[in-house]
This record gives structure tokens, C-alpha cells and sequence, in this order.
């Protein structure tokens, strides 16, 4: 079944960024949600309602948690949950950026089992299908084996090394960025980077389909206190993510001050 849904998610990806990309260099309509203030655009209702047809045209029975569709607590009560981030990183497809990703996975029972990440304006496809591995356009990854923190690479923004956030000296990593959630895990995956962390609170559609991309590439994809995420919450947000090697990932959690 994972592989049977990791082929629908593919396919739902590649219809995605068909519609995606039509947008590019004209109207987007650009509006902001009253909820945060985070932008939307016509792009972005377009791809979640392909996304909507075609998988849950497929898959009638699952449920649906996407960023851009109102909730429905149906889907607490389906055996299987697509999650599904339309376009993560908006702001980068506003800006004409090529780091923008569409972002599927299917979940069972609060685990993930099928995952797509696909960035259609760099050519790259991550996916994993629970226990058959991870993979970067049909080829396996995996994570770096990591080492101190101090000579990591690692994905993060600027708030998350406040010294707040840390017991002792913030670590003297070294830092980059990429706009999409999503991406930031793809490159963990595939050993670009050895880690990535958010400390802010972090929805589902943003978080689902890198977790389980990094766990089948060999490394730990857990909240902020290390614990492991049941995805399809009543709530879908959870307390951060940090994501690497199963040392380095070790090595965070343990530096990383706990919350009061």
C-alpha cells in the first residue's frame, strides 16, 4: 500500500507543478490570511484544488489536511490522512525564486507512510515509502553520519540560535537557510546538510512529508523535545522540528534549552 499511495503522490505532484508554474510572471492575487498573516495567492488555491482531484478522486476513503483547504475533523476519524502543503514556500514563489516545493504524504495512524517533496523549478523529487528507503530522483540518499555541532551545517533561521534557546554558548555552527520547511528536510535527506532545526510551532502540511524522508534516509525527525510526531492531531501543530543524524540529532536535543 505505501508504494501503491508513493506512486499517487508522484503523480499528483508533477499535475501540481503543471498548474504551479502557469502562474509564474503573471497575477497572483496576492492576499494575506487574517489567522498569521502569511501570504496566499491564486497559485496556491489552484494547486491544492488539482491536488484535492486528484488524490482524493483516488483515494475517497482517506481523509484531508491541507494548508489551504478548510478543516474537517472527518479526517479524525479516517484509517489514512493525505497532508499536503500546496506550495511551501510561497514567499519564494511570489519572489520568483526556485525553492518553493509541493509537499504530500499520506499518513496511517498517526505515522507516516508515503512522502513526495518535489521542486519543480529545480528538477528535483525527494520520496519515501515507509520501510523501502528514501530516494532523490530514483536514487537513495541518506543522511550524513554528523559530527559536533560546532562543524555542523545546518538549516535554521536567525531566532533559533537566540541565546535563549540554548543551555550554555549558543553552538558556533554554521548556518544557511531555504525558505520552504519542506526543502530544508530534502537536503538533511540527501546529506547537503547534516541537520536542520525550527524551534517555532510547526503544522503538519509543512513538517509530514520531510519527516518521513529523513527517517528512511537513516536519520531522527522529531519535535523540539525530541519526541517522536503523530501526525492527523486534532491540532495539526506541533513543537517545532529538528532533523539529522541520529548523533547529531542526539547531541540538539540534549544543547537545546527546554521550554518554560
Amino acid at each position: 500500500m505505501p508504494e501503491r499511495d508513493l506512486a499517487l503522490l508522484e503523480e499528483a505532484a508533477q499535475a501540481a507543478a503543471e498548474v504551479a508554474t502557469t502562474y509564474i510572471g503573471g497575477a497572483l492575487n496576492i492576499r494575506h490570511k487574517a489567522a498569521d498573516g502569511s501570504p496566499v495567492t491564486d497559485a496556491d488555491m489552484a494547486v491544492d484544488a488539482v491536488l484535492s482531484e486528484i488524490l482524493r478522486g483516488a483515494r475517497p476513503d482517506y481523509g484531508w489536511l491541507s494548508e489551504e483547504s478548510a478543516d474537517d475533523a472527518a479526517r479524525l476519524e479516517a484509517e489514512h490522512v493525505f497532508i499536503v502543503d500546496p506550495i511551501d514556500g510561497t514567499r519564494s514563489f511570489i519572489e520568483g525564486e526556485d525553492t518553493w516545493a509541493h509537499s504530500l504524504a499520506v499518513a496511517r495512524g498517526g505515522e507516516v507512510t508515503a512522502a513526495v517533496i518535489f521542486l519543480p523549478m529545480r528538477g528535483k523529487l525527494y520520496t519515501a515509502a515507509a520501510g523501502h528507503g528514501a530516494r532523490l530522483e530514483g536514487a537513495p540518499i541518506s543522511v550524513t553520519p554528523g559530527g559536533a555541532l560546532e562543524t555542523a551545517k545546518v538549516l535554521a533561521t536567525r531566532p533559533a540560535l537566540a541565546p535563549e534557546h540554548w543551555r550554555g554558548e549558543v553552538p558556533a555552527l554554521k548556518r544557511s537557510h531555504r525558505p520552504s520547511i519542506a526543502y530544508r528536510m530534502g537536503l538533511v535527506a540527501e546529506g547537503r546538510y547534516d541537520a536542520m532545526l525550527t524551534l517555532r510551532p510547526s503544522w503538519e502540511w509543512d513538517i509530514a512529508a520531510g519527516a518521513l524522508i529523513v527517517a528512511e534516509a537513516g536519520g531522527l525527525a522529531t519535535d523540539r523535545a525530541g519526541q517522536p510526531i503523530r501526525f492527523n492531531a486534532p491540532m495539526p501543530r506541533h513543537a517545532g522540528m529538528i532533523a539529522a543524524g541520529p548523533a547529531l540529532h542526539e547531541e540538539i536535543i540534549d544543547r537545546l534549552a527546554h521550554e518554560t
